[in-house]
Protein backbone atom coordinates (compact mmCIF):
# COMPACT_ATOMS: atom_id res chain seq x y z
CA UNK A 1 0.00 0.00 0.00
CA UNK A 2 1.66 3.23 -1.01
CA UNK A 3 -0.42 5.95 0.85
CA UNK A 4 0.95 8.33 3.24
CA UNK A 5 -0.15 8.30 7.02
CA UNK A 6 -0.61 10.85 9.71
CA UNK A 7 -0.15 9.77 12.90
CA UNK A 8 -1.36 12.65 15.81
CA UNK A 9 -2.95 13.19 18.85
CA UNK A 10 -6.95 12.35 19.05
CA UNK A 11 -8.61 15.42 19.19
CA UNK A 12 -12.56 15.86 20.04
CA UNK A 13 -13.52 16.34 16.74
CA UNK A 14 -12.30 13.05 15.91
CA UNK A 15 -15.04 11.82 18.16
CA UNK A 16 -17.88 10.91 15.33
CA UNK A 17 -15.06 9.05 13.19
CA UNK A 18 -13.36 7.64 16.43
CA UNK A 19 -16.59 5.56 17.58
CA UNK A 20 -17.39 4.45 13.65
CA UNK A 21 -13.92 2.89 13.32
CA UNK A 22 -13.43 1.76 16.67
CA UNK A 23 -16.68 -0.31 16.26
CA UNK A 24 -15.31 -1.64 13.11
CA UNK A 25 -11.75 -2.86 14.77
CA UNK A 26 -13.70 -4.42 17.80
CA UNK A 27 -15.90 -6.37 14.81
CA UNK A 28 -12.92 -7.37 13.44
CA UNK A 29 -11.08 -7.91 16.29
CA UNK A 30 -13.28 -10.16 18.80
CA UNK A 31 -15.66 -11.95 15.99
CA UNK A 32 -13.80 -15.11 17.07
CA UNK A 33 -14.33 -14.39 20.96
CA UNK A 34 -17.20 -12.74 21.69
CA UNK A 35 -20.63 -13.97 20.03
CA UNK A 36 -22.49 -11.55 17.61
CA UNK A 37 -25.71 -10.71 19.79
CA UNK A 38 -22.52 -9.22 21.98
CA UNK A 39 -21.62 -7.37 19.13
CA UNK A 40 -24.29 -5.90 18.02
CA UNK A 41 -24.16 -4.03 21.55
CA UNK A 42 -21.52 -2.31 19.97
CA UNK A 43 -23.10 1.35 19.10
CA UNK A 44 -20.59 4.03 17.55
CA UNK A 45 -22.90 6.84 19.04
CA UNK A 46 -21.82 5.69 22.51
CA UNK A 47 -18.41 5.01 21.47
CA UNK A 48 -17.74 8.49 20.05
CA UNK A 49 -19.29 9.58 23.84
CA UNK A 50 -16.16 7.67 25.17
CA UNK A 51 -13.78 9.14 22.86
CA UNK A 52 -15.05 13.02 23.51
CA UNK A 53 -13.84 12.36 27.43
CA UNK A 54 -10.87 10.50 26.31
CA UNK A 55 -9.55 13.28 24.36
CA UNK A 56 -10.09 16.26 27.31
CA UNK A 57 -8.06 13.82 29.85
CA UNK A 58 -4.48 15.13 31.14
CA UNK A 59 -0.98 15.25 29.52
CA UNK A 60 -0.03 11.88 31.08
CA UNK A 61 -2.45 9.97 28.93
CA UNK A 62 -1.41 9.68 25.41
CA UNK A 63 -4.14 8.82 22.33
CA UNK A 64 -3.00 9.10 18.82
CA UNK A 65 -5.24 8.59 15.09
CA UNK A 66 -3.20 7.32 12.22
CA UNK A 67 -5.34 9.43 9.48
CA UNK A 68 -4.55 8.33 5.88
CA UNK A 69 -6.64 10.21 2.53
CA UNK A 70 -8.07 12.38 5.41
CA UNK A 71 -9.96 9.24 7.40
CA UNK A 72 -8.77 7.92 10.39
CA UNK A 73 -7.52 4.20 10.04
CA UNK A 74 -6.59 3.05 13.85
CA UNK A 75 -5.38 4.20 17.20
CA UNK A 76 -3.77 3.88 19.82
CA UNK A 77 -3.79 4.99 23.69
CA UNK A 78 -1.34 4.49 26.59
CA UNK A 79 -0.86 6.23 30.11
CA UNK A 80 -0.71 5.61 33.59
CA UNK A 81 -0.70 1.57 34.60
CA UNK A 82 -3.82 0.37 36.87
CA UNK A 83 -2.20 -2.89 38.27
CA UNK A 84 -1.30 -2.32 41.81
CA UNK A 85 1.85 -4.86 41.55
CA UNK A 86 3.43 -2.62 38.92
CA UNK A 87 3.83 0.59 40.78
CA UNK A 88 4.72 3.48 38.40
CA UNK A 89 4.88 1.11 35.10
CA UNK A 90 3.10 2.78 32.04
CA UNK A 91 0.56 1.08 30.51
CA UNK A 92 -0.43 0.70 26.76
CA UNK A 93 -4.55 0.61 27.00
CA UNK A 94 -5.01 -0.27 23.23
CA UNK A 95 -3.88 -0.32 19.23
CA UNK A 96 -6.73 -1.08 16.74
CA UNK A 97 -6.15 -0.87 12.95
CA UNK A 98 -8.62 -1.73 10.01
CA UNK A 99 -7.99 -4.52 8.94
CA UNK A 100 -7.66 -3.40 5.94
CA UNK A 101 -4.33 -1.79 6.96
CA UNK A 102 -2.36 -4.60 8.70
CA UNK A 103 1.19 -5.38 7.79
CA UNK A 104 1.25 -1.84 6.10
CA UNK A 105 3.26 -0.59 9.29
CA UNK A 106 0.82 1.82 10.36
CA UNK A 107 0.32 -0.25 13.43
CA UNK A 108 4.02 0.02 14.65
CA UNK A 109 3.60 3.76 14.29
CA UNK A 110 0.84 4.05 16.21
CA UNK A 111 2.27 2.10 19.31
CA UNK A 112 5.86 3.85 18.97
CA UNK A 113 3.34 7.18 18.94
CA UNK A 114 2.50 5.88 22.53
CA UNK A 115 4.73 3.98 24.00
CA UNK A 116 8.28 5.12 24.98
CA UNK A 117 10.95 2.67 25.27
CA UNK A 118 11.80 0.66 28.74
CA UNK A 119 9.54 -0.80 30.75
CA UNK A 120 5.97 -0.53 29.89
CA UNK A 121 2.59 -3.55 30.81
CA UNK A 122 -0.23 -4.12 28.38
CA UNK A 123 -3.58 -6.43 28.89
CA UNK A 124 -4.23 -8.55 25.57
CA UNK A 125 -6.85 -10.97 24.41
CA UNK A 126 -5.73 -14.41 25.59
CA UNK A 127 -6.64 -15.79 21.94
CA UNK A 128 -5.26 -13.07 19.82
CA UNK A 129 -2.65 -14.46 18.20
CA UNK A 130 -1.81 -11.68 15.84
CA UNK A 131 -1.06 -9.27 19.04
CA UNK A 132 0.95 -11.37 20.59
CA UNK A 133 3.50 -11.93 17.94
CA UNK A 134 3.15 -7.90 17.18
CA UNK A 135 4.03 -7.23 20.93
CA UNK A 136 6.68 -10.04 21.27
CA UNK A 137 8.70 -8.70 18.41
CA UNK A 138 7.92 -5.38 20.67
CA UNK A 139 9.84 -6.71 23.38
CA UNK A 140 6.44 -7.66 25.41
CA UNK A 141 6.32 -11.19 27.27
CA UNK A 142 3.79 -12.80 29.31
CA UNK A 143 4.48 -12.65 32.97
CA UNK A 144 1.62 -14.99 33.92
CA UNK A 145 -0.94 -13.01 35.03
CA UNK A 146 -4.15 -13.33 33.44
CA UNK A 147 -7.97 -12.18 34.14
CA UNK A 148 -11.35 -12.87 32.90
CA UNK A 149 -12.70 -9.43 31.87
CA UNK A 150 -16.78 -9.42 31.45
CA UNK A 151 -17.52 -7.29 27.77
CA UNK A 152 -20.49 -6.25 26.69
CA UNK A 153 -22.14 -9.01 29.00
CA UNK A 154 -19.84 -12.39 27.98
CA UNK A 155 -16.39 -13.09 29.67
CA UNK A 156 -12.81 -12.50 27.49
CA UNK A 157 -9.67 -14.11 28.73
CA UNK A 158 -6.30 -11.60 29.02
CA UNK A 159 -3.16 -12.18 30.31
CA UNK A 160 -0.60 -9.61 30.54
CA UNK A 161 2.54 -8.69 28.95
CA UNK A 162 5.36 -7.01 30.19
CA UNK A 163 8.66 -4.89 28.69
CA UNK A 164 11.16 -4.70 30.97
CA UNK A 165 13.89 -3.09 28.84
CA UNK A 166 14.27 -0.97 25.70
CA UNK A 167 12.85 -3.25 22.68
CA UNK A 168 14.77 -1.92 19.36
CA UNK A 169 13.35 -4.83 17.29
CA UNK A 170 9.71 -3.53 16.37
CA UNK A 171 6.90 -5.09 14.45
CA UNK A 172 5.75 -5.03 11.08
CA UNK A 173 2.42 -3.06 12.19
CA UNK A 174 -0.67 -3.68 11.42
CA UNK A 175 -1.60 -5.90 14.46
CA UNK A 176 -4.17 -4.16 17.47
CA UNK A 177 -4.64 -5.81 20.45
Amino acid sequence: MDTTVVVRPAVEADADSLGRVHAACWHETYDHLLSAAALSQLHPERLAAMWRRYTSQGPEYRQVVAVVDGEIVGFAGSGPGHDADLPGVPELYFVYLLDAYHGTGIGQKLFDAVVDPGPSSLWVASDNSRAHGFYARNGYTPDGRNKVEEVLGEELSEVRLVRQAVAQTGGDGGDRT
